[in-house]
Parts: C-alpha cells; structure tokens; sequence
C-alpha cells in the first residue's frame, strides 16, 4: 500500500474522532462506554504509531 494512500485513511480515521468523543457525552451509553473508550483508545494508538512511523505525515 502506497504512503498516501494511508495518509489519506489515517485521516479519514482522524476524522471520525469526534463523533466517538460525542457518543461518550451520551447519559444512556450503558455497558457500551467500556466500547467506546477502547475504540478511542485503539484509535490514538493507530495515529500515533503511523506518525511514528511516517514522521513527515504530520507536516501535511
């Protein structure tokens, strides 16, 4: 898989941050809270290693 190629999903991924970070604020989230978090979770751990690994990722 081409560099850009992920660069583009990682944004996409990026972008869908927010909306997990809405559904949190939600009162009647239940046991799905315990969900949300570790997709928040996974979610941070993704972007950080791709900039890790693709440094100058975070320049564009």
């Amino acid at each position: 898989m081409e560099p850009e190629t992920i660069r583009e999903r990682i944004a996409i991924i990026e972008s869908k941050r927010d909306s997990l970070l809405r559904l949190l604020e939600q009162p009647n989230l239940g046991s799905l809270r315990i969900d949300v978090n570790q997709a928040l979770e996974e979610m941070d751990d993704l972007v950080d290693e791709f900039k890790r690994t693709f440094p100058t990722a975070e320049s564009n």
